[in-house]
């Protein structure tokens, strides 16, 4: 007579669940909506049937992510401006891991297939096996859907990683530099082919295209200069954003914005920009927590 199954430790699965659901969503409330579904499902499955409660539980929320990823491309075809993933900050344990912003965009091209497969493996740690329960697919053909992923995410990863103490100096002077109208300030902390992207969904007002090049960076920020010398930011916090050095910041007319930086050999190569309000929600609830400059 087989042992009666003792009903999973939400508490202790869900931070993981939703890590899960969230590298493969980019989308924070997506994520817990998913969660929430996978144990509302899990409550209505037969116990006595299932022998780990964990494993399946990680195929219900790879299931429906899969199939949410294919309303949300939808979506995307459709969306304004550049898309970045919700920002999520250094306080908010249980998403840390070694995907920064740029890795979570190269998932982005990636297929929903390809990106579980590599989420699973690579990520979570999951044998072939277990992926392959979870995707519906053989071991074999999970290996090389993650093979594929990993050849495309590799040149995302960051060369030389920077420090906390690093990237909050660097943070701090480019917020310093970019509301100061210190041009010369901030060229010296950009690499010459930095692009910037800025999200705003649609919904509050952001540049629609990256902007490439440190000249154009430039420029761009000369323009803004005199919008931040008459309604100055507010700075939050220095915070770091999916792993990336930056900071939180309320901007005219109350728009909250986080600002990430990615750093490759101490200079400045990429600026994202999130300002979609629809993204930022959870870090109004979190904002007691960041780190003060």
């Amino acid at each position: 007579m087989s042992e009666p199954r003792a009903d999973p430790d939400l508490n202790h699965l869900r931070p993981r669940l939703i890590r899960l659901a969230y590298r493969m969503l980019g989308s924070v409330a997506e994520a817990e909506d998913v969660v929430q579904d996978a144990y509302v499902r899990w409550l209505a499955t037969d116990s006595d049937k299932v022998r780990q409660p964990a494993a399946l539980l990680h195929t219900i929320v790879t299931r429906l992510c899969l199939n949410e990823l294919k309303s949300a491309r939808r979506r995307r075809e459709t969306y304004v401006g550049p898309w970045l993933p919700e920002p999520i900050v250094e306080t908010r344990e249980a998403y840390a891991d070694d995907l920064t912003l740029p890795l979570m965009l190269a998932l982005e091209r990636l297929s929903p297939l390809e990106r579980a497969a590599f989420l699973l493996h690579d990520v979570f740690g999951m044998d072939f096996a277990e992926v392959g329960a979870a995707i519906g697919r053989e071991a074999a053909a999970c290996r090389k859907l993650a093979s594929r992923a990993r050849e495309h995410v590799h040149a995302a990863r960051p060369r030389f990683p920077v420090s906390k103490e690093q990237g909050s100096r660097l943070a701090a002077a480019f917020f310093a530099a970019s509301r100061h109208g210190d041009m010369e300030g901030l060229r010296a902390l950009l690499a010459e082919d930095v692009t910037a992207y800025a999200d705003g969904g649609g919904k509050v007002p952001a540049t629609p295209n990256p902007v490439v090049g440190v000249e154009a960076v430039l420029a761009r920020h000369a323009r803004l200069a005199g919008d931040f010398a008459r309604a100055p930011s507010i700075l939050a916090g220095y915070v770091e954003i999916d792993g990336l050095p930056g900071f939180v910041t309320m901007e005219d007319g109350g728009v909250l914005q986080a600002t990430a930086l990615q750093v490759e050999e101490g200079k400045v190569t990429a600026i994202y920009v999130i300002r979609n309000p629809d993204k930022l929600r959870h870090l109004r609830a979190g904002s007691g927590t960041w780190r003060e400059p």
